[in-house]
């Protein structure tokens, strides 16, 4: 049998010497949800296939064509998650959390699995950092997520994203509308394809988020939302951008602006580049006032986003975001030679570790020279070497490799404490301090 070395189409690795990267902006997005008020939930990443058909929409390309979706051997449907939202939410009243006083504010990172096509920015499993209010009517609430979606990409230094919003009413005004798509879209039945076609009669409003190009034409010439909008709604509306304005957050109204998923309502929004490809979508949330009644719970307006990191960091590189950055690497390198120096090489390295200090040594056995030589790969910025000489006198020269500078220092007690005064003299700031 032949030996499986490629991973399944649509997904990707994340490697040792790229994993800095992802901790760098998790770290910068868990901040950045601290200081708003957000908590983290995590959910499996699986659930009951009813939840996502009644929270994402029959009629989504999500469900209908890129849900996993499989038969457990107990004949329970279980999918994997294509979002973050409906689990987050399940698990909100589930648990009760709204008796703990509203809103509830949660963040989370989570893999997501969607059957499509892929290419740079989208794949079958990606992954995002997504944010939930439950129990927040307010417009400030529209705009605070906004301001949060933001703060993010302000500490990471990216520039050229825009924000593009608009608004998608609510049911009431929202059947109206309907009602002019089905009109606008029927004069084109011809030309829509096959899902859009089963569309038409249960949700045209599906058809404006299409991917195929034939759709996509049509819709671009389809009458919009914002002219069908309730007072409530309009009103709402505005007092989001006024919002935004007072925070000095710019954006554009985009009245194409729909969302894949069915649970919205009014305030939509998107983050946007044009300089990571076709998918230029970052981050893209709004209002979602009907879930939570809809999977059985109280009326609790909330609203949430979903961040991509993959296409984060595909911006971080197209804007040499991480060029500052390096990956953290080895702070002192502890060579032994000879068994008795290799069981003491061992406990100072413990030592070190123990004063959050990034220490190795040698487990593959070794010369000398292979291991200067492994040292210097792994960027060790000091290095020690224990003989029988520096244990009978207690005492050994630390090198700094990217000067040549030897220092003496004691092996006796103390000997961490000595390594972590030298570390930062030299501003080699010890891993995890």
């Amino acid at each position: 049998m032949a030996l499986i070395v490629k991973s399944p189409r649509g997904t990707q690795d994340m490697l040792p010497k790229e994993a800095y990267r992802w901790h760098l902006v998790e770290e910068v997005m868990r901040r950045a949800a601290k200081s708003y008020g957000f908590r983290e939930i995590r959910t499996p990443v699986f659930e009951d296939t009813r939840l996502f058909q009644r929270s994402v929409g029959e009629t989504t390309d999500v469900v209908q064509k890129e849900m996993y979706t499989f038969d457990t051997k107990g004949g329970d449907s279980i999918t994997l998650r294509p979002e973050g939202t409906a689990g987050a939410a399940r698990a909100m009243l589930e648990h009760g959390l709204y008796n703990d006083g509203l809103p509830v504010k949660a963040y989370y990172f989570t893999s997501c699995y969607r059957y499509e096509k892929p290419q740079a920015g989208r794949l079958r499993e990606f992954h995002q950092f997504g944010v939930e209010t439950f129990g927040a009517p307010q417009p400030a609430a529209d705009a605070e997520i906004i301001a949060l979606a933001k703060s993010v990409f302000d500490s990471l230094g990216l520039t050229g994203i825009s924000l593009e919003i608009n608004s998608i009413g609510c049911p009431a005004c929202r059947a109206k509308y309907h009602e002019a798509l089905k009109a606008y879209f029927e004069a084109y039945r011809d030309q829509l394809c096959e899902t859009c076609l089963g569309r038409l009669e249960r949700n045209p409003m599906r058809i404006l988020d299409c991917k195929s190009p034939v759709c996509s034409q049509i819709a671009q010439g389809a009458p919009v939302m914002l002219d069908y909008l309730c007072d409530d709604c309009r009103a709402h509306f505005e007092a989001v951008k006024g919002y935004l304005q007072a925070a000095g957050i710019d954006y554009t109204v985009n009245p194409h602006i729909v969302r894949g998923l069915d649970y919205y309502t009014r305030t939509v929004f998107e983050f946007v580049s044009n300089q990571i490809g076709a998918q230029g979508t970052v981050c893209g949330g709004g209002r979602y006032d009907g879930l939570i009644k809809e999977l059985g719970g109280p009326d609790m307006p909330s609203l949430g986003f979903g961040l991509g990191i993959e296409r984060l960091l595909l911006l971080l590189d197209a804007q040499d975001g991480f060029a500052s950055c390096t990956p953290p690497t080895c702070d002192i390198y502890v060579a032994g030679l000879g068994e008795k120096a290799q069981t003491e090489a061992f406990r100072l390295i413990e030592q070190l570790r123990s004063y959050s200090i990034a220490a190795e040594g040698d487990l593959a056995g070794r010369s000398l020279k292979a291991q200067m030589k492994y040292a210097d790969k792994i960027g060790a910025k000091f290095t020690l070497v224990l003989g029988d000489s520096e244990l009978e006198a207690q005492q050994a020269k630390i090198k700094n490799m990217a000067t040549g500078e030897q220092t003496d220092i004691t092996l006796g007690e103390g000997f961490a404490q000595q390594a972590a005064d030298l570390l930062l003299t030299h501003t080699c700031a010890p891993a995890g301090l």
